[in-house]
């Protein structure tokens, strides 16, 4: 019997083996079919060399397709006018590229044939009678050139296409262009992509009885949708994904020195968060937003499969929000294997409202980076997005990620319809106070992804002419009304009232100066127990930061107690509360206590929204006295405590 070949194109990550295409080899294994997955990335990384792939993949704008763009000679043949196009309007003018680039790109475009043709010679395919591709981002065109070719050589072979470029329309559109594709899996294909291969290693037809989430051709050779897939509900049934064929291209590959393998690790699927409440720009998901994981026992066992079977300790969770059960079952269980000798580097996007002791747990359970769903430091917007969170939130998260020791890569994202000038003008006020703190990873217009509530409804958020981002014009040479079936990402413009163009601008510039220069102080808070160095229970805030209006300020009875709880965001109602709790015996007022807590804002040593108050020290235990960055002056060892500083505000 022949075999399924499963290919992973250029640009695929290096570093990452594919998820979708590991699943597929490991559930055909269970229905007895034999399959191999080929990453003939690695041989474009040799043919190119590793810093020319790695530079599309990281350093070139995503949305330019420039990864597509050096697979369209290859595809379509010469088309000159239109390559200068491109390059006029896309890379020099969009994206401000330079002739050093746009030479660069057209040195790599000249390898490509050399590249298919090595191959069409490298693979036997007379051993296959499926050939799967599966396309994610910059995959698709070299995917389609290769499909093309093969089918010109080996007509019996069925080709067959999945991956996010060719979900729901888009792969209804691109099957109907593409007449050598002759399937598409639409959406999650663990249940349609295996019953497809065994009817066609049958010899049967496909269209009756229907098998859900296919695109195949019909008896008059017209494009035909057997409609949406099953979405898989219990996620325990899913195979361990085989990353076998990964690692033996991975060794194999003299160009790939310095790449890293990443294992992908997958626990839910869906976003509970946007079955509540949509993002409005959040494409992700598509038809599958809702919310499903896997139990504890099988999460773990899991990963502590895949950790030891490839003995690679960087592992990335491609949910798209971390099921927040998990930190009474599976966070826990893998703190106490950690502290165990365990050792794994885990990352999972996560929502932006954990606590200090729920980040405390991801530390101890190995995972050291997390990209939660800021996207911006002002309460509107974050509104207008419907993130669910606000901006003290926000600040709180950054503040204790960077005392648990967890990288937190985070977005700030521009351009929202409705925004208002005030909201910028709040926020740099805001940024100026946090830039000890760690600066956004990215700094960027919002965009309109297809499946997003933009998309969907734009008039209801003002927006207006949607149409394709320019590249896809030059990547499918197809009519406009065929490019708005097949692009996932979109242009538009504003109505009038819901125009925020200019607003975040100097928001955009203090971040890039920011990511340029970061703050090389910091603000960090040390508890001082009653008798130690004489001091009767201080705190003392050591500010190293350039705009710092004291080195050394100590807090002691009240004061301390206010700044302390507001370690987490707080009313100055609830502040008042909890003081009067504390102290039943002191006699003070909320004028009294908003005075003390703004002169702290004045310092920049807190942060407010007019609502609530946040402490911004980071807090250190006594006996890490001894890390506290140093101004000028300072010496910890022995720490000379100075008396508490007396504001006399919270006095009646």
């Amino acid at each position: 019997m022949k075999k399924v070949l499963l290919l992973n194109m250029p640009f695929g990550a290096l570093e990452r083996p594919a998820l979708g295409l590991s699943l597929l080899k490991a559930r055909l294994a269970e229905t007895g079919v034999a399959c191999d997955v080929r990453y003939l990335t690695f041989p474009l990384a040799e043919f190119i060399g590793c810093g020319d792939y790695q530079w599309i993949n990281f350093e070139l704008p995503y949305t330019a397709f420039a990864g597509d763009w050096v697979f369209t000679e290859a595809l379509y043949g010469e088309r000159p006018e239109a390559d200068e196009q491109y390059i006029n309007e896309v890379l020099r003018g969009q994206f401000g590229q330079d002739e050093t680039t746009v030479r660069r790109l057209r040195h790599i475009r000249a390898l490509i044939p050399h590249f298919l043709t090595h191959c069409l010679a490298a693979i036997p395919w007379q051993d296959y009678s499926v050939v799967g591709f599966t396309s994610t981002f910059e995959q698709n065109i070299a995917s389609l050139a290769l499909a093309k070719r093969i089918k010109a050589l080996h007509s019996g072979i069925r080709i067959v296409f999945g991956g996010a470029n060719w979900e729901g329309e888009m792969g209804r559109e691109l099957h109907r262009q593409f007449e050598f594709v002759d399937y598409v899996c639409s959406g999650e294909s663990e249940q349609s992509f295996p019953a497809l291969v065994t009817r066609l290693l049958a010899g049967a037809e496909v269209g009756e009885p229907p098998i859900p989430g296919i695109v195949y051709r019909d008896g008059d050779g017209e494009s035909a949708a057997t409609g949406s897939a099953a979405l898989i509900q219990d996620l325990d049934a899913l195979p361990i994904p085989d990353y076998s064929d990964y690692f033996n291209d991975l060794s194999d590959c003299g160009a790939a020195v310095g790449v890293y393998p990443i294992l992908l690790f997958e626990t839910s699927r869906g976003c509970w968060w946007g079955a509540k409440s949509h993002c409005t720009f959040c494409g992700l998901n598509g038809g599958t937003m809702a919310f499903r994981s896997k139990s504890p026992r099988r999460a773990i066992r899991e990963l502590e499969y895949l950790v030891d079977r490839w003995q690679t300790e960087m592992v990335e969770a491609v949910d798209n929000i971390l099921d927040m059960k998990y930190f009474n079952s599976v966070l826990p269980a893998l703190a106490e294997a950690s502290a165990n000798g365990r050792s794994w580097q885990i990352f999972y996007e996560v929502k932006a409202n954990l606590t200090r002791r729920q980040l405390r747990l991801l530390h101890q359970a190995g995972v050291t980076r997390i990209q939660p769903g800021i996207e911006s430091m002002s309460d509107h917007v974050l509104q207008l997005m419907r993130k669910g969170t606000t901006a003290l939130k926000n600040v709180q998260l950054l503040k204790w990620c960077q005392e648990a020791g967890i990288t937190m890569e985070w977005n700030l994202i521009y351009g929202f319809p409705g925004e208002t000038r005030n909201d910028y003008d709040e926020m740099l006020g805001l940024l100026g106070a946090i830039s000890f703190l760690r600066p956004p990873t990215g700094c960027g217009p919002v965009r309109m992804d297809r499946f997003s509530p933009y998309f969907n409804t734009p008039a209801a958020f003002g927006l207006r002419n949607i149409r394709p981002i320019a590249p896809y014009r030059y990547l499918y040479p197809f009519p406009p009304e065929s490019l708005a079936r097949i692009a996932y990402y979109f242009d538009y413009d504003y109505e009038p009232q819901a125009d925020p163009t200019g607003y975040a601008n100097q928001v955009i510039a203090y971040i890039a100066e920011w990511r340029r220069a970061p703050e090389t102080g910091t603000l960090r808070a040390l508890h001082l127990p009653a008798g130690a160095a004489g001091a009767a229970g201080a705190l003392v805030l050591f500010d190293t930061r350039a705009n710092a209006a004291r080195q050394k300020l100590t807090l002691a009875g009240v004061e301390r107690a206010a700044y302390e709880y507001c370690d987490e965001a707080h009313s100055a109602a609830d502040l008042m509360r909890h003081l009067r709790r504390l102290f039943p015996e002191r006699t003070f007022t909320e004028a009294g206590l908003r005075r003390f807590l703004d002169k702290l804002v004045a310092q920049r040593l807190m942060v407010t929204d007019g609502k609530g108050y946040l402490s911004l020290a980071l807090f250190a235990a006594p006996d890490d006295a001894d890390a506290l960055p140093l101004a000028s002056g300072l010496s910890p060892a022995p720490l000379r405590v100075p008396a508490p500083l007396e504001l006399n505000v919270l006095q009646m």
